[in-house]
């Protein structure tokens, strides 16, 4: 199972696509190590900048319809060889979600006022947060110690998959 814990980022827009994401320039890239120094490079939002920001960073929190575009997995790839194991938002994109679970990572929906909970414990970038899979919560904490506790919704199905790390995993496990 991936690493589910670390330095929280937040991104204060909705509907960041998957070119956002990975921009296609990338997508012939043969190895997933290839497209870690393009994640986010492309992002355009106040504040932001891929180079510094993304530094240890190991959770984002977004607004809705996160990874919309287009259907394919080297968006989440980008993410998972960044070490970036969970995002979380109001909603996402159907296919993204499910390349996730597949790939063993954590897609949260929470809704909007846990979001904004979040922003807010995450305000001034150096907010840490851990999601524990078996008892679905997270705990979120600010720079001063406050913590922000938060249950979250996760079916069976892709909890399994988190926990055996991925739809191959799953597979190689049970067929």
């Amino acid at each position: 199972m991936k690493d589910f814990k670390g330095k929280m980022l937040c991104l204060d827009r909705a509907d960041i696509n998957t070119d956002e994401i990975i921009p296609a320039k990338y997508l012939t890239e043969i190895s997933k190590t290839a497209l870690k120094p393009h994640l986010l490079e492309d992002l355009v939002l106040d504040g932001f900048n891929a180079e510094t920001d993304l530094k240890d960073v190991r959770v984002i929190v977004t607004r809705s319809n996160f990874g919309c575009g287009s259907s394919r997995e080297h968006a989440p790839w980008a993410l998972e060889v960044n070490g970036i194991n969970v995002v979380i938002a109001t909603s996402f994109a159907r296919i993204f979600r499910q390349n996730m679970f597949n790939c063993g990572m954590m897609a949260i929906e929470l809704s909007e006022d846990k979001i904004q909970a979040l922003f807010e414990v995450g305000a001034g970038k150096t907010a840490q947060l851990s999601a524990d899979v078996e008892n679905q919560t997270l705990t979120a904490t600010d720079a001063g110690g406050n913590e922000l506790k938060i249950e979250f919704p996760i079916s069976q199905f892709d909890k399994t998959l988190v926990e055996t790390g991925g739809w191959v995993e799953f597979a190689d496990k049970n067929y």
